[in-house]
């Protein structure tokens, strides 16, 4: 394969295609002199002025009127009245062949006047690679600026010639290079090497008004200054006495400075540069003491600084201190505003440890205003007409107590590492209501309704509410009687009802599955042994007289897994741990399933972890990574082993309290109590126990069905939150009557393919009837068309506005999961500003809303841009 031949004489070719039969070539410089010799032109003979005389020339040219010649001099054209060959090249075309001429002619400019432009930039254009990364860009009509910015692109290494990407590029290097807002980093010596860097200044000033006075060179740290002090005025509509002086007087200009930093902030290759520089910007520009007399309201919109999330933060912790369960409906929109923003999005939640922490501050500020709301709808305390009420109260409601204290602690456990105080004030609070007033309040109300002689403990059933030892009759068994050809029960130990309820609404947001949460009356006491032998299929459950108290289901053992895959096996059934099973997979676990009709899958992660000294501090982790570990069984269960009903229960619930208990905590046990045959934290076991006034007292042949006499056992378990030891840890017990304990949660998982078991996002809307935008700043409102429910699920949209599919304006996060039935409580709305530039009356531009997740493009609505004044709002 033939080399293509040299640019200057592909420039010879292309100009003799033209059609001249003369063409004069002075190389003034003689900086082809060497290769003339080697051209090869088809049909041209070559002539060269300094071989031959131009008399001679000039009767050749004459002599042979049909040839093409190219006459080559390495001298200057000489004066007309010097020039013999004055009449010839009045009629032929002149060819230039310096280096710029055929730059210029390689790149396609049309302006010749480019010529010494890009001999002023011969540095940056030696190199071949540099200029062929500048090649693919270049247009026809480009200007110098053109060029310049380009060639600037082109040396950063952007992805695309335009301001912005150089931006970010630099920005980044600055990161990558350095500790603080002094670093020049290696790029910007380049571009000063390529003599590129007061072009580079140039197109900045241009770009957002940026420069410095008289005398002073620019530099990235007071540029950096400019933009995020603008940006943060902009979005607060105040300029505070500090920033003043820093902020681009040019409104169009600070628009485009506010558009260029929000593209840089959801810019998901380069928000980390920009997190770093504005925190050592904000730490120089001491932002924090310009946030301190502002309120949350003033900062909504702002997004420039990681400390302004924090000052927010302070602020509506202090109001939910400071309103004692008032109204919290505004907080909720500060919150939902703020989570839609940069620094605490969920999208971005795995990114650092920083975002990680602000998104978890938002969710235990959520969790601590719903706490204290539902603590002032119950101000007085709580008080049952029967144990009923009481029961059906904590299924229906009260368990929310238990469900935002866990997810407070939680998200306030994600807050910790990072040695932040944000919340530590709250946390107290929370402590205080929780372990203070509601369990408090909540035992001596159900205290009220356990003991006595018309009280739970006398017969331990409820109307409409199935004892925990029925389950496999009122559960399993009718499921076969329906149609049912296989059941999956998954038990859960310590999987307590709060817990179940968050992982039903997981459940209901998937696809081919509903779910439904239903409650027992557990066993009592309420621990491990009991429980498990409780739900297996039987007729009898027998305590045996050996020294650990077992269980026996029918004269078996229960206590391991194979006792109890025994057990079931004389009812077609099987029993498997969770790990186990889904290690199988699909192929494997369908084998395994196929000759059982009820297959039992076990799951321990709470009580593991909880039941542990060095452990139980992490008993609400575990309870997430339960939920989490649940739903991918079920989910398992049901697209792999074609399982079309799931049962999901527990053995039985648990109590925890964040704060060390205390000497008051412990209910000691008379010294010489006889009959006692196993003591554990939160019960006794044994035969002809002294009753105690702080615990509850009855016989197992009633609390959980076991046979009566010797085949059962009297109990004492502590009232409240009592504890009758702290040995092996005391923060997570289980084993006595409270509600947290007994309530015990059974899902009934079914498979359908129903269209109305099929989840969809909410649907969006933009409202108004004019899409005109007249301003450079422009705020559209949307309507959430229906509420959030189980099918119908939240959706986190990206909004901006295009030019086909360029953006043009910077782009804002909404997020629309309303569950609200009126439709006033349904709208959102949000600020747009256009960037810089002209717009064309006449043309379509879009406003388009992308999904934040996926970014597939949910919808677009055509938009007409009609400025009254192009250079101001």
């Amino acid at each position: 394969m033939s080399s293509a031949p040299p640019p200057f004489v592909q420039a010879l070719q292309r100009l003799f295609a033209e059609g001249p039969s003369l063409v004069f070539w002075n190389d003034a410089a003689g900086e082809f002199e060497a290769q003339i010799d080697g051209i090869q032109l088809d049909g041209v003979q070559v002539i060269r002025l300094d071989q031959t005389p131009a008399l001679q020339a000039k009767m050749a040219i004459e002599r042979n009127q049909g040839v093409r010649w190219l006459i080559y001099a390495s001298a200057e054209v000489p004066e007309p009245e010097q020039d013999w060959l004055l009449d010839a090249r009045l009629r032929g075309k002149p060819f230039s062949a310096d280096t710029a001429s055929i730059q210029l002619e390689e790149l396609g400019l049309s302006t010749r006047a480019l010529r010494d432009h890009l001999k002023l930039r011969a540095k940056f254009l030696r190199a071949r690679d540099r200029f062929e990364r500048l090649k693919r860009w270049v247009q026809p009509m480009d200007t110098a600026d053109d060029l310049d910015r380009k060639m600037i692109a082109a040396v950063v290494r952007a992805e695309v010639p335009d301001v912005s990407a150089v931006l970010l590029k630099v920005f980044g290097a600055m990161t990558s290079e350095g500790h603080d807002l002094g670093i020049r980093p290696r790029v910007m010596d380049d571009l000063a090497g390529y003599e590129l860097e007061a072009a580079f200044w140039l197109m900045v000033e241009r770009e957002f008004g940026y420069s410095e006075a008289v005398g002073e060179w620019p530099s990235l740290r007071g540029l950096l200054y400019r933009l995020l002090a603008t940006d943060f005025c902009n979005a607060t509509h105040t300029t505070p006495a500090g920033l003043t002086h820093f902020v681009i007087e040019s409104k169009a200009k600070a628009a485009h400075a506010s558009v260029f930093a929000s593209r840089w902030r959801t810019d998901m290759a380069n928000y980390s540069s920009y997190d770093l520089l504005s925190a050592w910007a904000a730490d120089e520009l001491k932002i924090a003491n310009i946030l301190g007399p502002m309120q949350a309201e003033a900062l909504v919109d702002v997004m420039t600084f990681e400390a302004v999330e924090k000052r927010v933060i302070g602020d509506l912790k202090a109001r939910i201190i400071s309103a004692a369960g008032a109204n919290m409906d505004s907080l909720r929109e500060l919150i939902a505003r703020r989570r839609d923003g940069h620094w605490a999005n969920p999208l971005l939640a795995g990114a650092n440890n920083g975002t990680r922490a602000l998104a978890a501050s938002y969710d235990a500020l959520e969790a601590a205003a719903g706490f204290f709301e539902l603590q002032a709808k119950h101000v007085q305390g709580f008080s049952f007409a029967n144990a009923s009420a009481a029961f059906s109260a904590y299924r229906d409601e009260l368990f929310r107590f238990d469900q935002l204290y866990r997810w407070f602690m939680r998200a306030s456990e994600t807050v910790e590492p990072t040695g932040w105080s944000l919340l530590h004030e709250l946390r107290d609070r929370m402590e205080d209501a929780y372990s203070g007033w509601f369990i408090a309040q909540l035992a001596s109300a159900w205290d009220a309704v356990v003991e006595g002689p018309a009280g739970l403990l006398s017969n331990w059933k409820l109307d409409d509410v199935i004892n925990q030892q029925r389950f496999y009759d009122r559960y399993v068994g009718p499921a076969f009687s329906g149609g049912a050809r296989r059941v999956f029960v998954v038990i859960s130990d310590a999987f307590r009802f709060e817990a179940a309820a968050e992982l039903v609404n997981d459940l209901n947001g998937r696809n081919r599955v509903k779910a439904r949460l239903d409650a027992m009356l557990g066993v009592l006491p309420s621990y491990t042994a009991l429980g498990m032998a409780s739900l297996l299929p039987h007729k009898q459950l027998a305590y045996k007289g050996n020294a650990s108290l077992d269980v026996a289901v029918d004269g078996q053992p229960s206590s391991t897994l194979e006792q109890r895959s025994t057990i079931l096996a004389a009812h077609g059934g099987v029993a498997i741990a969770r790990d186990a099973l889904m290690e199988k997979g699909k192929d494997r676990g369908r084998e395994f399933v196929k000759p059982h009709k009820v297959v039992y899958v076990y799951h321990d992660l709470i009580d593991m972890i909880g039941d542990k000294r060095g452990s139980e501090t992490k008993t609400f982790e575990a309870t997430e990574q339960a939920i989490k570990e649940l739903s991918e069984l079920v989910n398992f269960i049901v697209n792999n082993l074609n399982g079309s009903t799931v049962f999901v229960t527990a053995d039985h619930g648990f109590m925890y309290q964040e704060s060390a208990l205390d000497e008051a905590d412990r209910h000691s046990v008379a010294e010489g109590m006889p009959g006692v045959l196993k003591s554990k934290k939160r019960y006794i076991l044994g035969r002809d126990m002294w009753p105690m006034n702080n615990a509850w007292r009855g016989n197992t042949a009633t609390t959980a069905g076991t046979d009566p006499g010797a085949c059962s056992l009297d109990f004492l378990v502590p009232k409240g939150a009592g504890r009758f030891h702290f040995v092996g840890g005391a923060r997570f017990v289980h084993g006595s009557a409270m509600p947290q304990e007994i309530v015990v949660p059974v899902i009934a998982v079914k498979e359908t393919d129903a269209d109305k078991a099929k989840i969809r996002q909410v649907e969006v809307s933009l409202l108004g009837s004019s899409n005109k935008v007249v301003t450079n700043k422009q705020r559209f409102e949307f309507i959430q068309t229906e509420a959030v429910s189980e099918r119908v699920l939240p959706v986190t949209l990206l909004l901006s506005i295009r030019d086909g599919e360029q953006s043009i304006s910077d782009e804002q996060i909404l997020t629309f999961d309303s569950a609200s039935p009126m439709l006033d409580e349904r709208k959102r709305s949000v600020m747009l500003t256009l960037a810089a530039g002209s717009y064309d009356r006449t043309k379509d531009y879009f406003l388009v809303a992308r999904d934040a997740k996926t970014r597939a493009e949910a919808w677009r609505v055509a938009l007409r841009i009609d400025l009254a004044f192009s250079n101001d709002f």
